[in-house]
């Protein structure tokens, strides 16, 4: 499994996880889409914001390996701002290439892709 090196580990202040540590010894947690509803707590969606703005600050358009980064907080932007950059695509490998899409940024989270860029 690869490591993103330099990549946050965490919303800061809560315990909410942007990597993991180690390989789940009982089996990849598979990427799923997962609908993101208003009423969702501010928390949670400012932590979306911030993982998809470390996301954009470490990959950028090009294509990344799935590696380390936590399968959960993936799952809230997949098929949508983070989608599948190879086909056949296996949402269980840690090994599996992801790319970000930056339409679906720009209008989900349009404040992203300018912070990122300055």
């Amino acid at each position: 499994m690869l490591k993103h090196r330099g990549f946050p580990g965490r919303l800061p202040g809560t315990d909410l996880q942007f990597t993991i540590r180690r390989a789940n010894p009982k089996g990849v947690t598979p990427l799923t889409r997962r609908e993101r509803f208003r009423d969702r707590k501010a928390v949670d969606r400012k932590a979306d914001e911030l993982f998809l703005l470390a996301l954009w600050e470490h990959f950028g358009e090009e294509p990344f390996e799935r590696g380390n980064l936590d399968a959960g907080r993936l799952s809230w932007l997949f098929g949508r701002e983070v989608l599948p950059a190879e086909d056949p695509f296996d949402p269980e490998s840690y090994e599996a290439l992801l790319v970000l899409d930056p339409a679906a940024i720009q209008a989900s989270f349009p404040d992203v892709i300018d912070e990122g860029s300055a």
